[in-house]
């Protein structure tokens, strides 16, 4: 997800997403701990989709 996407949506959707693509990180870790990813770089954009929507909405609260 880029960041100008991000910008556009409601906190209620960066929440929202935040909860889905954190547990969607978790499943894949843990998918990746049992047998190799074919594409390992998931996660490494997803990690890094996390830290923008957390970012976003921390940016957001102080506000």
């Amino acid at each position: 997800m880029k960041q100008s996407e991000i910008k556009e949506l409601s906190v209620a959707d960066l929440q929202e997403q935040l909860f889905s693509i954190k547990k969607n990180y978790t499943d894949l870790k843990m998918a990746h701990a049992i047998s190799p990813l074919e594409n390992p770089i998931q996660l490494r954009n997803l990690k890094r989709t996390v830290a923008r929507l957390a970012t976003e909405l921390t940016k957001r609260e102080v506000q």
